[in-house]
């Protein structure tokens, strides 16, 4: 009897059916875990105060704040925006919207909505929407902006579920990003009264992160009156379109008003509260800066095609955003922190979630400060009453009574700083302070903890971070004293990897023309480094230590900090020497100079063993020499290697980077006006490459360094090419210039071209010179017409093949003529002339 097998029909099936039951077992765990929190809290509520109270873990996923609960009203806020009424009226008709006389939970825990899931029909098919979407498969862009029609339309109603699925939520991601206006501000109405509950969703928040980010440019459109044109059709428009994408983050804002001290910490929410705080401060969101405060380094990329021609360009520069978001930032900077004592603030600035949202704050209260300041300047501010009346700020919150404060090393504020110093996270929030604060308070911070010290401080792997900030403020005599102080302490900084110290010492000293200090630095480094400057390049960039694949596993698990760092020493060594390479004088010397006592070996093994090494020596193909004919001789000891390094995954960069230099300096141009690569090297390099182009061709990065040097026109079109790579030069030194005639040989020429038709010259003798000058020029031409004749004919009658070899002939014969040579010879006709019979 034959086996019972079931369909692929019926595998699907069982399949679905025991994902839904796995589905089923985790909403009930997640549930019961929900209903323990809630008990334990309800616990904590009922016990009196100062019996027995649970202290908090610094690195929980929020931090319990120390509010009374029966105060909870107490501390209602008045909207801080013109529209006051009117959002604060939809606000309270939205669907889901919380009971303010609903008791709220210690340290503003919650009870987080449950929105439901997708039947098995719907998840489906917007899995299969989100697979079409990845791969882009469509016939045509009709087709694809039909089926987005069809899934907008499909998800309607359904956002809450969509955005709150495991495997639907990156689909969420897609539309927002393809979203028009309109569009994206239905979805502000889809979400609205349950963000709190979206925001602090392990899913839904990155769909939260997404729609703010994306929304932001639609403010600034509208303040400057350019809306989005395409608006939907009549029966569709909700209360939310109509409203400006201005109040739509207004009302978020008030959503999110009562849990802010909950969202600073929240493990999920505080990544959507730096969003909406960068939003409503209008800066660029696009820095590499700015994304390291929102997201983490493991966050997920979620792209979709046509998403960056649908993005604006305003996402990276700065937005002018309406004045209530200002005042709204003043709102959640002094709400957020109006309720943490001292040691809350200390707990959050060493919190791993806590402290990013803490950095920005800080960072916008500071430049909120300087501009108030600025516009105070420009007015009469006689009222001390105001002044009086000010609230409290997050600095002084932080350093009180600063900066007379500092002289007392038992003070709160000399607390705080010293133990931030030394700490892995809160040493962040301290450069965020040191970049941004006051010149008065970080000149009473670097008189009286940080200046004399300051040595200590960079030797030492955490503090060196912050004291870098500091030099990078440091005056002139300020960074000179500091530079006398860690001047014993090269060869150590060196010996123990702090290698972005030194480079901050160097570029700090060049932008101060600091010129003593750099020798002295420099000094130092080669000391450090073996007494030379051509063993730099190879200790900087570890060319002395054996590979990393020499050792054994059983070696690795008893290296140091320092070899599992390796990769990370490379890169920082490589930026030090690529530091002294932009120093003009000894500096760029010490580093050239060592790159050309380099073995071909270690130079090739620099070129294609790191992106680091490679974009060093790519560097040194574009500064100005220091050392005589340094390109010419780096290029040539690259020459026997061009074919590898052309396919090589950091080496083509550097063959490209050759045919980009010039091949003259100008005839004005000094021995260091910049990078110059002789004609003839070019040549030879494109010849290296013509005998490996079938190789070259077999690879993507080989056709790209064949595309980029122009092979094709190199094999048909010689002369084409000849002049395509002397575009580079000096617009002076592209073509033959006048020969020059030296002294005793041939005068005639010299007072020819002094008086060509018999004018010029002082008497007649200088014009009989100057005839016979012009008839020997004529003479030259018939002479070079003749041949132009010969090459016209060409071995098949004068076909277009003969004219064109024999235009070839002659162009590439003049082209070749690269620069003034002191022959006494006529002038030559330049590359662009065709000579006609």
């Amino acid at each position: 009897m034959g086996k019972n097998r079931k369909s692929k029909r019926q595998l699907v099936r069982d399949e679905k059916r025991a994902k839904k039951r796995d589905r089923e077992v985790n909403d009930d765990e997640e549930r019961d875990a929900k209903r323990q929190r809630h008990d334990d809290d309800m616990h904590v509520r009922d016990t009196p105060r100062g019996t027995n109270a649970p202290d908090f873990d610094p690195a929980a996923d929020f931090i319990p704040l120390d509010l009374d609960l029966d105060d909870a009203g107490a501390h209602a806020h008045a909207h801080a925006h013109a529209h006051a009424h009117a959002h604060a009226h939809a606000h309270a008709h939205a669907p889901g919207h919380r009971d303010p006389d609903r008791p709220r939970a210690l340290g503003g825990n919650f009870e987080r909505e449950y929105f439901g899931m997708l039947a098995d029909p719907e998840q489906e098919y917007f899995r299969h929407a989100d697979e079409l979407l990845e791969l882009n498969d469509f016939a045509s862009p009709a087709d694809r902006r039909l089926f987005l029609h069809s899934v907008y339309r499909e998800a309607r109603g359904k956002e809450l579920k969509l955005a709150s699925s495991q495997s639907c939520s990156r689909l969420m991601e897609r539309l927002i990003l393809l979203a028009d206006a309109p569009q994206k501000k239905r979805l502000f109405g889809a979400f609205a009264g349950h963000f709190l509950s979206l925001v602090t969703h392990r899913f839904a928040g990155h769909c939260c992160e997404k729609l703010f980010l994306l929304s932001a440019p639609v403010v600034t459109e509208e303040l400057s009156g350019v809306g989005d044109a395409e608006g939907a059709d009549a029966d569709e428009v909700t209360d939310a379109m109509r409203s400006s994408m201005e109040d739509l983050f207004l009302l978020t804002l008030d959503e999110l008003e009562e849990h802010l001290s909950f969202l600073l910490s929240d493990r999920f929410g505080s990544h959507a509260l730096r969003v909406l705080m960068l939003v409503l401060s209008g800066r660029p969101l696009d820095q590499a800066g700015t994304k390291s405060l929102l997201q983490s380094k493991n966050k997920e990329y979620i792209t979709v095609e046509g998403a960056s021609a649908n993005a604006s360009a305003l996402s990276s520069q700065t937005r002018a955003v309406p004045s209530s978001f200002t005042t709204a930032i003043e709102k959640i900077i002094g709400d957020s922190t109006a309720s943490l004592d001292p040691t809350a603030l200390r707990v959050l600035a060493k919190h791993p979630t806590g402290n990013p949202t803490l950095q920005l704050l800080l960072d916008l209260e500071l430049s909120l400060t300087a501009k108030a300041k600025k516009g105070a300047k420009k007015k009469n501010d006689d009222d001390k009453t105001a002044e009086e009346a000010a609230p409290v700020t997050l600095l002084e919150r932080l350093v009180p009574d600063a900066p007379a404060s500092f002289s007392d090393e038992k003070s709160q504020a000399s607390e705080f700083i010293s133990s931030m110093l030394y700490d892995p996270i809160g040493s962040r929030l301290l450069e965020t302070l040191i970049i941004n604060c006051p010149g008065k308070i970080f000149k009473g911070l670097l008189a009286n903890i940080l200046g004399p010290r300051i040595n200590s401080l960079l030797r030492n792997d955490i503090a060196s971070y912050p004291a870098i900030k500091v030099l990078n403020r440091l005056s002139k005599e300020d960074l000179a004293d500091a530079v006398q102080k860690c001047l014993p302490d090269i060869a150590s900084l060196l010996e123990k990897g702090r290698l972005n110290v030194i480079r901050t010492l160097f570029e700090r000293c060049s932008v101060r023309n600091a010129t003593a200090e750099l020798g002295a630095l420099l000094q130092a480094l080669t000391s450090a480094c073996g007494g030379h400057w051509k063993h730099l390049v190879p200790k900087l960039c570890l060319l002395t230590e054996p590979a990393a694949d020499e050792t054994t596993a059983q070696d690795k698990k008893f290296q140091p900090a320092a070899a599992k760092n390796k990769p990370a020493l490379l890169s920082h060594g490589c930026q030090v020497a690529a530091a002294l390479l932009a120093i003009p004088g000894a500096p760029a010397k010490a580093i050239q100079q060592s790159l050309l006592a380099l073995s071909p070996d270690r130079l090739l093994h620099m070129a294609t063993s790191s992106a680091a090494t490679a974009a060093l020596v790519a560097q040194s193909l574009t500064v100005a020499p220091q050392v005589a004919h340094f390109h010419k001789l780096l290029v040539a000891a690259l020459l026997p290697h061009i074919a590898a390094l052309a396919t090589s995954h950091h080496g083509s960069a550097i063959v490209n980077a050759i045919i980009a230099a010039p091949s003259r300096g100008g005839a004005a141009a000094g021995a260091g006006a910049g990078a110059v690569v002789p004609f003839h090297l070019k040549e030879n390099c494109m010849a290296q490459l013509e005998r490996h182009e079938h190789e070259l061709r077999e690879s993507w990065l080989g056709r790209n360094v064949w595309r980029t040097w122009k092979g094709d026109l190199w094999s048909h079109r010689r002369h084409d090419w000849v002049r395509w790579a002397k575009e580079t030069d000096p617009e002076g030194e592209r073509v033959a210039g006048m020969p020059t005639v030296r002294e005793g040989e041939g005068g005639d020429g010299k007072k020819g071209e002094e008086g060509e038709d018999g004018e010029d010259g002082e008497d007649g003798e200088d014009g009989e010179e100057g005839e016979n000058g012009k008839e020997r020029k004529e003479r030259k031409e018939r002479k070079e017409r003749k041949e132009g004749e010969k090459g016209e004919k060409g071995k098949r009658g004068g076909n277009k093949r003969g004219e064109q070899r024999g235009q070839e002939k002659e162009e590439e014969r003049t082209g070749r003529v690269n620069g003034p040579r002191e022959v006494a010879v006529a002038v030559q006709p330049p590359v662009d002339t065709v000579c006609i019979p």
